[in-house]
């Protein structure tokens, strides 16, 4: 009788990481697959920078394999990833404040001025499609949410965009849970008057990184991991 391999995808966290330690392709094409999103969006909450923090993503799974034995299953493997990945952002986003402290602040965009012309804009005769304006919405979304504070901005990205609960974001974060929650309040006002209410409804589905983003970063990790792609 042929004996039958077991489906990876069915696997414990122990079991992957098990698989990570020997540099196993398939093991580590599933969890960077499974986590590429939610770690890329927890970089860029922290970075706001999306080439720095598919980088520091790739980083942060380097350096995660190389201590991979010390995964003991506490907490999933995407929360211990993602602890690893926020502390690679933070780390970054401290050196590239030294480099900028003599540099003048980033002006700031004047969230009301763009949203008035895009409303306007939609309306008139040659007005984009509605996929390219919902395009546009996204993107000055995602620029209001660049503009939180940094705390204030992972917070929000945890728990309305990845969907966290208040516990797992306080865990992730090392923060305690009424923290978070008074996080996540303060970002939604903020961001609730500097946008108009029909605007954030589009939310959804922002700061995408799935399909070509996503290999290409799966391939980088594989090739520097396993030694091929």
């Amino acid at each position: 009788m042929t004996e039958q391999v077991p489906d990876i995808r069915a696997l414990s966290d122990l079991a992957l990481a098990g698989r990570i330690a020997v540099r196993d392709p398939v093991a580590v094409r599933l969890v960077t697959e499974r986590n590429n999103q939610r770690l890329f969006r927890t970089a860029w909450s922290i970075l706001r920078d999306c080439a720095e923090a598919e980088d520091a993503v790739q980083s942060a799974y380097l350096h995660a394999f190389a201590m991979i034995d010390r995964f003991e299953g506490r907490s999933s493997l995407a929360t211990w990833l993602t602890r690893i990945a926020v502390n690679e952002a933070l780390q970054r986003e401290r050196a590239a404040r030294r480099r900028r402290a003599r540099l003048d602040a980033e002006s700031v965009v004047d969230l009301n001025d763009y949203r008035e012309k895009l409303m306007r804009g939609s309306m008139e005769g040659d007005a984009p499609d509605a996929e390219l304006a919902r395009g546009q919405i996204r993107r000055m979304l995602e620029g209001a949410i660049a503009d939180l504070p940094r705390d204030f901005r992972t917070v929000f990205v945890f728990r309305e965009i990845e969907g966290l609960t208040v516990d797992e974001t306080a865990t992730i974060l090392d923060i305690p849970a009424a923290t978070v929650k008074t996080r996540h309040f303060r970002a939604r006002k903020r961001l609730q008057e500097a946008l108009a209410p029909e605007l954030r409804t589009v939310l959804t589905g922002g700061f995408p990184f799935a399909g070509a983003d996503c290999l290409r970063l799966t391939t980088k990790v594989l090739t520097q991991w396993c030694g091929r792609a």
